[in-house]
């Protein structure tokens, strides 16, 4: 038998360019897991067991960070899905839940990252690159076959070649991937808990610097430090604690990792993560019975801009090939069908690995509670939430305000 599992409290910290704040990992996992259990009303004795996720941070980390909530004794368990690993623990604390284990879990997600682009390797060192202990060897490995190596960062030049690869497949021009960072960083204005919340045009996206062509600085997301987390409960807590105006229902949700179709067209568009990302959206709109006709806002990974429009076609909101010309219509921000990113994305918002996933399911959360302020997205009801990790993990996550 399974229960529905609900978010009923989120919370995450402000994200900061790296050495920003003199903070500890643990400082902001204490920062977003309180603020998490006091938008629930939950205190953490209530907590069952904590599901938690990092990249960078030494092994039971997970159990350093909550011990700043409390010295209960519950089970945590250490995550890593490389970038990701917040909507991982999502998942896992939703399975708890549902599978009956337990009726209240914390999921938290945190970074504490070093300056400067993550390279490729299992720590983000550049120097395995393509080699045996690279657990991306075989994605970077498509790239180099394909378009050489190059000396820019291993991230940027594989979704700088995807990019390459749908402008020359589709005729999908700068100006539209411009346009997903122009329109992230403008969304990312009226969010206080964005790294950056500077507007730049399309014009000032195309001129910024170059990461790898045909990506510019602005259309890249940065290092960040910083935290977030999730109070997920069953019915029957929600319903012996009086929280139904705070839960949001997790409608659907699912997990793909790579399969041949990742690697046997030698694309890297396919290598960077779109057939999982389809595959993982089929499957959640399968569990919910929603569609992306019943979304009203997402948060999607849009770690470069290529993402972004890659991502478009694989949660069906368009056809294959046009999502440049979807997002230059202007259909994916206010007063369009749908509003992507309203936070502003990983471009703008920030992207510290483990608290990614996380950080989008607060800004839904507060988006179907009406309670996102300046960013809120008239009449929101469903919102989608799409968070991918090279290796590959891809979950998608359909939430219902209750």
């Amino acid at each position: 038998m399974t229960t529905k599992a609900y978010v009923v409290g989120v919370g995450m910290t402000k994200f900061e360019k790296p050495e920003t704040r003199d903070w500890q990992y643990w400082d902001m996992a204490r920062e977003a897991g309180t603020a998490a259990l006091a938008d629930a009303g939950v205190p953490y004795a209530r907590v069952e067991q904590a599901a938690v996720g990092y990249c960078f941070q030494p092994s039971t980390a997970g159990q350093r960070a909550v011990y700043e909530l409390g010295l209960t004794g519950i089970p945590v368990h250490n995550l890593n899905n490389n970038c990701a690993t917040g909507s991982t623990a999502l998942m896992v604390a939703r399975q708890f839940v549902e599978g009956g284990i337990a009726d209240c879990v914390l999921a938290l997600g945190f970074e504490k990252m070093s300056r400067g682009p993550l390279g490729g390797g299992a720590r983000g060192g550049a120097a395995d690159v393509g080699g045996s202990t690279s657990p991306v060897a075989r994605h970077y490995g498509i790239m180099a076959a394909a378009h050489g190596f190059e000396a820019s960062p291993p991230t940027a030049q594989i979704f700088g070649n995807a990019a390459r690869e749908h402008m020359e497949r589709y005729g999908t021009t700068e100006v539209q991937l411009a346009a997903v960072g122009a329109k992230n960083h403008r969304h990312s204005a009226n969010n206080p808990n964005a790294q950056f919340q500077d507007v730049h045009t399309v014009d000032e996206v195309l001129a910024a610097k170059t990461v790898h062509r045909p990506l510019t600085k602005l259309q890249c997301s940065p290092t960040s430090d910083g935290a977030a987390a999730a109070v997920v409960v069953s019915e029957r807590f929600v319903t012996e604690h009086g929280l139904q105006d705070r839960a949001v229902e997790v409608a659907g949700q699912a997990m793909t990792t790579d399969t041949e179709e990742s690697f046997a067209s030698g694309s890297c568009i396919d290598a960077v993560g779109r057939p999982m990302s389809r595959a993982a959206a089929r499957l959640a709109y399968e569990r919910s019975g929603l569609g992306i006709e019943d979304v009203d806002v997402v948060e999607l990974h849009d770690c470069f801009s290529v993402n972004e429009l890659l991502t478009y076609e694989a949660l069906g909101m368009c056809e294959e090939g046009a999502s440049g010309k979807l997002v230059e219509s202007g259909a994916t921000t206010y007063g369009g069908r749908w509003v992507v990113n309203p936070s502003g994305g990983l471009i703008s918002k920030g992207h510290p690995l483990g608290a990614t996933g996380l950080a989008q399911a607060a800004e839904l959360v507060w988006q179907l509670r009406g309670e996102a302020g300046a960013r809120q997205v008239a009449g929101a009801r469903v919102g989608l939430a799409h968070n991918i990790g090279l290796g590959g993990a891809a979950v998608v996550t359909l939430l219902r305000k209750a």
